[in-house]
């Protein structure tokens, strides 16, 4: 099919989303619609706080930042830190004018099973936008009313694409069993698309299927670096031992971002292996002859990564990423200080 120039439609659930790979193929990611790139260079701002208190500055920065893209990722961080200081500015995105942010903000409530959101998400539940009803029957579902589930299950059949693969995506979060049978069904479609394909595979990992393993090898062994890190992120989620085998075997891979994705998804299984990588990335700064854009890129992962891992001898590295002139750099290293922050508080 040669390598065709695909945007990436925005979903709030993960950095990976920023990830533009030159000159490969893109494959679509999950997704609600399209936000435009973000402006991403500023001045870091100032604070005279300790790394968490400073992280925290950064993402309540991003949560009323004027640029979409940035407040649908702080809303993400704030999600996977489970950071509930800063759950009453993401409530107030609930009614944010712009889709993918309020989508983001929706699922955060349901994430983090946030109440007293209850009576937005459930004035959600008749927005005239289905994926914005998808991601408030899940919230809904997850603060207690069991009936929304079979929303959830029901929308893998929409005719929507971005709908389908949205609530794909929520099944796998779900964590129920009984959703692997409409995630296989919606996998096995000859009417979905690439972007519900991948999410339905992702998903069904994230609900410890077995069966899906090879399905996401393929992933592994492709061609192209950005279908090899949406493989990466797949095999993290179903975190069996022949998914981990399989993350170490990518931290040889020839493009730094796959090997940085996998250290990244090594670290969050627990295992540290990836440090080294990690380290010598950093010091031998293999993005230092390309664009702005793959420097930017570069870091994110790094930043990334080092929060999953947690170690003292990575996570030492991340004050000067907390000062980055890119927006999307800081959002990154601040989640990482957080990560890294529960990992040591739950040892």
């Amino acid at each position: 099919m040669g390598r065709i120039d695909r945007l990436f439609e925005a979903a709030a659930f993960s950095f990976v989303l920023l990830l533009v790979l030159g000159g490969e193929q893109r494959a679509q990611p999950r997704s609600v619609p399209l936000l435009s790139p973000p402006v991403v260079q500023s001045p870091p701002p100032a604070s005279t706080g300790d790394i968490e208190t400073q992280a925290r500055e950064i993402i309540s920065d991003g949560l009323v930042d004027p640029n979409p893209q940035i407040r649908a990722n702080a809303v993400e961080v704030v999600a996977t830190t489970r950071d509930l200081r800063l759950m009453p500015r993401v409530q107030k995105l609930l009614a944010d004018e712009v889709v993918p942010v309020k989508f983001a903000a929706a699922l955060a409530v349901g994430d983090l099973q946030y109440a007293p959101a209850k009576n937005e998400i459930i004035g959600l539940l008749s927005d005239p936008n289905p994926n914005i009803k998808v991601a408030a029957s899940y919230a809904t579902w997850r603060l207690g009313n069991a009936e929304y589930y079979k929303v959830l299950c029901n929308s893998v059949a929409s005719d929507d694409q971005t709908v389908r693969a949205n609530a794909a995506l929520l099944l796998g979060k779900s964590g129920r069993q009984d959703g692997l049978q409409f995630l296989y069904w919606t996998l096995q479609r000859t009417d979905s698309a690439d972007k519900v394909v991948l999410q339905a595979a992702e998903s069904i990992a994230m609900l410890k299927d077995r069966r899906i393993y090879p399905k996401l090898w393929t992933r592994l062994i492709s061609a192209y670096a950005d279908d090899r890190v949406i493989g990466i992120r797949a095999m993290g989620a179903l975190g069996t031992d022949e998914a981990r085998n399989a993350l170490v075997t990518m931290l040889d891979d020839a493009v730094p971002e796959v090997r940085l994705a996998a250290a990244e998804q090594l670290g969050k299984l627990g295992d540290p292996i990836g440090e080294p990588e990690v380290l010598a990335l950093m010091d031998k700064n293999p993005g230092a002859d390309t664009d702005t854009q793959s420097q930017e890129r570069l870091r994110v992962l790094t930043a990334l990564a080092i929060g999953e891992i947690g170690t003292p001898a990575v996570t030492r590295r991340l004050p000067p990423l907390l000062r980055d002139p890119s927006k999307v750099v800081r959002l990154a290293a601040a989640k990482a200080v957080l990560r890294s922050a529960g990992k040591k508080a739950g040892s």
